[in-house]
């Protein structure tokens, strides 16, 4: 699927950042997978229900038989806003940008970035496809975010 050019101007070297996530051993997986352009998600052996963000039990039946799985990357949208101003590093860089909660195809909601909006502008349900975006140039370890893009008609 491929990274996506972000920020032309990426913050100051040494400059704080407000977006990089721990990563852990258990969220190791997670991040190892979209490093390599997959989505996974956290599915319930007990109760069958997906979960995303990732957590080590079922948050629907408490379960601690929950395993990894690759979400499919197809979503719709549920909601979005514009981010006009944010002055947190390195998001100020990235201004205007579109700050989304999309419904997985396999249930979870997800909290993520819309990318690509047409011009006629994003809309309730509009079919969404898992994109990933990459490191930046010069940062080093930054890990990969996945992020959303409209489906062509």
């Amino acid at each position: 699927m491929g990274a996506v050019p972000v920020s032309p101007t990426p913050p100051p070297a040494g400059a704080p950042r407000f977006d990089l996530p721990e990563i852990d051993a258990f969220t190791r997986p997670y991040w190892d997978a979209t490093a390599e352009g997959r989505l996974l998600i956290r599915r319930c052996g007990a109760c069958g229900r997906a979960h995303h963000y990732p957590r080590e039990f079922c948050p629907y039946c408490w379960s601690e038989n929950v395993a990894w799985e690759e979400a499919s990357g197809a979503a719709s949208l549920y909601t979005w806003s514009v981010v006009h101003r944010n002055d947190l590093p390195p998001f100020g860089a990235r201004v205007p940008y579109t700050a989304a909660v999309v419904d997985l195809a396999e249930g979870p909601r997800m909290m993520t970035e819309l990318i690509e909006v047409p011009e006629s502008g994003p809309r309730v349900g509009m079919r969404l496809r898992v994109a990933f975006r990459g490191a930046e140039a010069g940062e080093g370890d930054v890990p990969v975010f996945p992020v959303f893009r409209p489906v062509s008609a």
